[in-house]
């Protein structure tokens, strides 16, 4: 089915409407969180950004996701989800007008790096608890359109919070007080997700009750050797893990391609002007949501022409061409058409990827094989940016670093066809 056909069907459950009305709302803000922590992060005038300083940023905004991910499962079995979903935000708010005050207030960057970190790990919560609670209401006939649907439309409407924050910023101003009325609109806003959520019955998220529920301590000891456990599944389900990989290998080049981009535009392209520099890489990330909006809509017909495993291929090979193509000359109207093309190139491989791992991992598997794919996806990110730290120049002007990227997508390409070609002949 096609994503308009999906969204069609699971929109005509009235308590599907409200769990997504809660994490629309919630995206958005996040949108507006994050682009107020990368401009204050990397864009900020006072600051004179390193490419390290960019690996750190991209550290606190996506490490919680990749270190906790696997454990809040413990919490949101045990705790009533739709009760979590009104909390949290409620903490979430409390913690942003925290960090608002410690950016106005100027003081050093670490203590507002554990403000930012300690609001990303409640999101941490509120998004597991809205994953947990989907099958609560929709029926499972319907469980693979909604699948389809949520995730993308969450992406998207971070993407439109993301623009909505460089126009507050326009309004509000690139200083620290400008910064810090960001954070507390985008606080406002995720509180608005709880009055939504308000409208759901307590009970209808469940958690079930369960006597032979193991303790929590025992059940977070489970959860490191279920990890363990899923990982020996993924790699015996072997084109499930070599999407899986040329997932993660994406990841990691876009991570690249997101330090170097940010350098660029920080010293090369604008000479240090740090709010022309905020306009240019908005316009790439703007790009980079089209392309991945687009990927939403083409995918499903090009899987069916090509089948899965050849998309893959056709992706990742155009990613690496094209991005060669483009950024080599080092000339700023190639970037957001980069942008475009690794956001078309890369949600199209996660789709993939989430449709491989969703058909080929027996369900018992399927929950862990996803904290791997969640870790994978935040953790290969950030690992880029640290691999990035280290070789790009102070103006981010790197020919090595373009090389790795260009060479690395074809490469993760054939990779991918000879396990899963191997795989097809063993099958066969």
């Amino acid at each position: 089915m096609s994503f308009v056909a999906d969204l069609r069907t699971v929109l005509r459950g009235r308590d599907f409407r409200r769990l997504f009305g809660t994490r629309l709302v919630s995206q958005f803000s996040d949108g507006i969180f994050q682009f107020g922590v990368t401009g204050f992060a990397f864009f900020s005038p006072e600051n004179q950004t390193t490419a390290i300083e960019v690996a750190a940023g991209l550290a606190v905004l996506l490490l919680p996701y990749s270190v906790l991910g696997p454990f809040v499962g413990v919490f949101i079995d045990r705790w009533s989800r739709r009760q979590i979903l009104m909390v949290a935000p409620f903490v979430r708010g409390a913690l942003l007008l925290v960090a608002a005050a410690l950016v106005a207030s100027d003081v050093p960057d670490p203590a507002f790096y554990a403000a930012a970190l300690a609001v990303l790990g409640v999101n941490r919560f509120f998004l597991a608890a809205l994953g947990a609670s989907l099958p609560h209401v929709v029926p499972p006939e319907r469980l693979i359109s909604a699948n389809a649907v949520v995730p993308t439309s969450g992406t998207v409407v971070t993407f439109v919070g993301a623009g909505v924050g460089f126009l507050l910023r326009e309004i509000f101003g690139g200083d620290d007080k400008g910064v810090a009325l960001l954070l507390v609109t985008s606080g406002v806003v995720f509180a608005l997700s709880a009055l939504v959520a308000r409208t759901m019955d307590r009970d209808l998220l469940g958690p079930w009750p369960d006597p032979d529920r193991p303790q929590a301590r025992q059940e977070l000891r489970n959860v490191v050797t279920g990890l363990i456990d899923g990982a020996r599944h993924l790699l015996h389900h072997r084109v499930a893990a070599a999407t899986l990989g040329a997932m993660a290998t994406h990841r990691f080049l876009f991570g690249m391609c997101t330090a170097l981009g940010i350098i660029l535009y920080r010293y090369y392209f604008t000479d240090g002007d740090a709010e022309a520099a905020l306009r240019g890489i908005s316009l790439v990330v703007v790009a980079a949501g089209v392309g991945t909006a687009i990927a939403v809509v083409v995918t499903p017909y090009t899987t069916e022409w090509f089948g899965i495993e050849r998309w893959v291929q056709i992706a990742l090979v155009s990613a690496g061409v094209l991005t060669a193509a483009l950024v080599l000359p080092f000339q700023e109207w190639g970037l957001p058409i980069a942008g475009f093309v690794l956001g078309l190139a890369g949600q199209s491989v996660k789709i993939c990827a989430d449709t491989t791992v969703q058909r080929d991992v027996e369900d018992i598997y399927r929950g862990r094989a996803f904290s791997i794919y969640d870790m994978l996806f935040n953790g290969m990110y950030v690992l880029a940016a640290a691999l990035s730290a280290a070789i790009l120049p102070p103006d981010g002007k790197s020919y090595a670093a373009v090389a790795i990227i260009s060479l690395g997508y074809p490469l993760a390409a054939l990779a991918y066809r000879m396990v899963t070609a191997s795989a097809r002949s063993e099958v066969g």
